[in-house]
């Protein structure tokens, strides 16, 4: 069973140390290390559900006060390690659905809780990088399941308090869906 572990840290020394704490201590694929904006750091791992645990575990001890927050998305979708990375692929458009939240943490969740509630594909899940710390995730599908996914994603719990803004676009214009693949 595939899952997802993030930890998100106020201190980029720290933040490279979790990291770092984080690998060491078991079998996970690294899937984002880095800064982002408001002068975090970012690590999000992924692979078997204890191993990515253990993982995050080890992250928050070492973060220690630094910590912003921490998750673990056991079964997480194969969409969101995708988006993630940029890497989705995308067919024909009908509907476009954003979901800007105030953290990492709480945008990966509302992401797998989106897919996981209806018939959509994640184009992109964007975190943080050039957005004030911000993060955001774009989806597209038919009308009802966007809308579906991205009532889903306002719902989860981890987005409560930190959800930023969110829309759903029925036939976005030609130009605007190449400006987000």
């Amino acid at each position: 069973m595939a899952a997802i572990g993030t930890v998100e840290i106020f201190s980029i020394p720290k933040g490279i140390q979790s990291g770092d704490a984080m690998l060491k201590a078991s079998d996970v694929k690294l899937v984002y290390a880095g800064t982002v904006c408001a002068g975090k750091y970012v690590v999000v791992v992924s692979g078997g559900v204890a191993a990515v645990k253990a993982s995050v575990e080890s992250g928050v001890i070492e973060a220690g006060i630094s910590l912003i927050d921490s998750l673990v998305i056991p079964n997480v979708s194969e969409q969101v390690l995708s988006a993630a990375a940029a890497a989705g692929e995308i067919g024909e458009i009908e509907a476009v659905g954003v979901i800007e939240l105030f953290s990492v943490c709480s945008c990966i969740a509302a992401a797998d809780a989106a897919v996981k509630t209806a018939a959509v594909k994640l184009i992109e899940v964007r975190l943080g990088r050039g957005l004030g710390g911000k993060s955001f995730a774009v989806l597209t599908g038919d009308v009802s399941a966007v809308k579906a996914a991205v009532d889903a994603a306002r719902a989860c719990p981890q987005a409560d308090g930190m959800l930023s803004d969110c829309t759903v676009l029925a036939s976005p214009h030609k130009n605007l869906i190449m400006a987000l693949l």
